[in-house]
């Protein structure tokens, strides 16, 4: 039986998820959790808005 794809609801916000997690653990190295949240965001928005232009 094939695997049937994701849909876009699942899909929503996986890369905000995974920008934010990486943006929070750079925060804690640098000891400067604000700015790694900010980056993480942004990071996450910017390939979730790309990959969803792709499709």
């Amino acid at each position: 039986m094939a695997k049937e794809p994701e849909k876009k609801s699942e899909q929503a916000g996986k890369w905000i998820g995974i920008g934010l997690a990486l943006g929070v653990a750079l925060g804690a190295a640098l000891d400067n959790i604000g700015l790694g949240i900010a980056l993480g965001l942004a990071i996450g928005v910017a390939i979730d808005r790309g990959r969803a232009g792709q499709n």
